[in-house]
Formats: C-alpha cells, sequence, structure tokens
C-alpha cells in the first residue's frame, strides 16, 4: 500500500475509534515504528492528536481553500488515472455535465472526441480544454468564482433548471460518508445540490486525500445513488468507510 493511501487508512482508523498503537500494527499488519511515524506525520499535518500509547482524532478545522495553482499540479498520475476510469462510462449520444474542479478538468483533457456527446460545463478550465481540443462544448453562465475558475449564482442556477443530463461528473475539496460533499463556498455547495437533481447518474472524482476530509464548511448531502471513482485503494479504511452507505458505489481505480 502506498504511504499517502495507508496513512489516510490510518487517520481513518483513529476516527472510527481505534486509537491504539497495538491495534493500528494489528490492523495494518505494520511495524510499531511505522505506525508512530505515520501517526506524526499526520499530527504534523494538523489531522490528528498523538496521545500516550497511540492517538486521537484532531477537532475538525476549517482550512482555507488551497489555490487553484496549486490543485493544478496536485497528483495529476491520480486524477488521470480516475479520468480515465470514469470515461470508460460514458457511452455515445450521452449528455454529459462536467463540473469546475482540477479532477473533472483531467476528464475533459481525456475525453475522446466524439460528436455525439452533448457537454456542459460550469467550468472555464474545462471549457477551455475542450475548445482547445475541437470539442462542442456549452458553458453556462453565471457569477465567476476565480478560486475555481467556474461559474456559480443565480444565473447559473436558472439555467440548471431548464436542463437535465444524463450523467455528472462532479469532485469535490472533500467527500465524507456521513456528510457528503464539502466544498469552499455556499453557491458551490448549492450548485452541486441542484445539479445532482439534475442528472440521471452522478459520479464523483476523488484522489485518495479527498476522502474522509472535512476542511470547508459548506456541505451538499446526495440523498440518492451515486457512484465515487477514486484512487483510494479498495482496502483502505477511508474506502471502506463507504461501504455500509445506502446509496454509494464505489468504483476504485484499476
Amino acid at each position: 500500500m502506498k504511504v499517502t493511501n495507508r496513512r489516510e487508512s490510518i487517520l481513518q482508523a483513529v476516527h472510527s475509534g481505534m486509537t491504539d498503537v497495538a491495534a493500528l500494527c494489528a490492523r495494518f499488519d505494520i511495524s510499531e515504528a511505522t505506525v508512530r511515524r505515520d501517526l506524526q506525520a499526520l499530527q504534523q499535518d494538523g489531522r490528528l492528536l498523538r496521545v500516550y500509547g497511540g492517538a486521537v482524532a484532531a477537532p475538525i478545522r476549517h482550512e482555507p481553500e488551497e489555490s487553484l495553482e496549486l490543485r493544478k499540479v496536485h497528483d495529476g498520475e491520480g486524477k488521470a488515472a480516475i479520468a480515465r476510469e470514469a470515461i470508460r462510462l460514458i457511452e455515445p449520444g450521452d449528455t454529459l455535465f462536467i463540473d469546475g474542479g482540477t479532477t473533472t478538468d483531467a476528464l475533459a483533457r481525456h475525453l475522446p472526441k466524439d460528436d455525439s456527446l452533448r457537454i456542459i460545463t460550469n467550468s472555464l478550465l474545462a471549457l477551455n480544454t475542450l475548445s482547445a481540443r475541437d470539442i462542442r462544448v456549452t458553458l453556462l453562465g453565471g457569477d465567476l468564482r476565480p478560486g475555481s475558475m467556474s461559474v456559480y449564482g443565480p444565473l447559473a442556477d436558472m439555467a440548471l433548471e431548464r436542463l437535465t443530463f444524463d450523467k455528472v461528473f462532479s469532485s469535490a475539496d472533500g467527500i465524507d460518508a456521513e456528510f457528503g460533499v464539502c466544498e469552499g463556498s455556499i453557491e458551490q455547495a448549492w450548485f452541486k445540490e441542484k445539479l445532482f437533481r439534475r442528472t440521471r447518474e452522478v459520479y464523483m472524482l476523488a484522489t485518495a486525500e479527498k476522502l474522509g476530509r472535512k476542511s470547508q464548511m459548506n456541505w451538499s448531502p446526495i440523498h440518492r445513488p451515486w457512484t465515487l471513482i477514486t484512487d483510494a485503494a479498495p482496502e483502505s479504511h477511508a474506502v471502506q468507510a463507504f461501504g455500509n452507505h445506502p446509496f454509494v458505489t464505489v468504483l476504485p481505480v484499476a
């Protein structure tokens, strides 16, 4: 298991109550030194608190939204793998909505040209990517949010009320099995909630570090069946947290 995936799994285990070093060693079949090193790294990131004999979950901390430029260069390989898996689900003649985000922009970069597809987006990143490849795309109107280079607000909401989609491909600042999808602004959260009501199928694209993340205060619950496409290891605690969810199908990247 990759170090990042293992640490995400350890973090999820601590959140579920497995706080003892010995228990974590047995659960993940790793040495005490490795567990302590991982716990120390997670504490340095502010994601848990070290205590005698183990660790406890850190209080939820709302963090500043990471800049778009940093998100663009982060984990490009993982985003590309997720995009390739998502493309396998697209069928000729589909009407697609590509939501804002750098992971969904990876989908736009890998999308094959197919004139039978109808593509709608609120993302200027996806718009530029698709138009540069001479792929037909429709951009929603609305208020530009520079932090994501996407449009939201009343005009975008109004447009959604007049459209339906076969498949929505979306991403988020964090995805939690209990709370749903978290975002950096209430406009983004509200837009997603409306978007998920206008489609036949919902696909959330998320790299491993997004699972269980609660770094923002604005949430979109998803009270309908949806699919999580992720590069997190299937055996990781982060993925297993979705195992008993009544609406979620997890599709790990092959």
